[in-house]
């Protein structure tokens, strides 16, 4: 199993926007060999920020890299860069194999 997250940093008072650009995406994950799960996750609020992070799951770091590649990948972020004042900074990534 492998689990990739990004995280974000967005600014105060634009959650609900954020929150709302998730659910309105189509992000084609159902038709990727090797899904399993996707949940968005919201995290603390800081004094700039609430922290969010995307969270899925794979059967392996191999499926996630072959969708990175994908022609899905690429519609699902066609229309990424819109909002752009909502983040402060690009995501952050990080990868997790299951070891146990």
């Amino acid at each position: 199993m492998y689990i990739a997250m990004n995280r974000f940093r967005i600014a105060l008072g634009k959650e609900k926007t954020f929150i709302q650009i998730w659910c309105d995406r189509e992000t084609y994950l159902e038709e990727v060999p090797g899904f399993r799960s996707f949940n968005l996750l919201q995290g603390p609020t800081h004094e700039d920020h609430t922290l969010f992070a995307s969270h899925t799951v794979w059967e392996s770091k191999s499926a996630f890299e072959k969708w990175t590649k994908s022609d899905a990948f690429k519609k699902a972020h066609a229309n990424a860069s819109p909002n752009k004042d909502i983040y402060l900074g690009p995501p952050v990534f990080e990868g997790f194999e299951a070891v146990v």
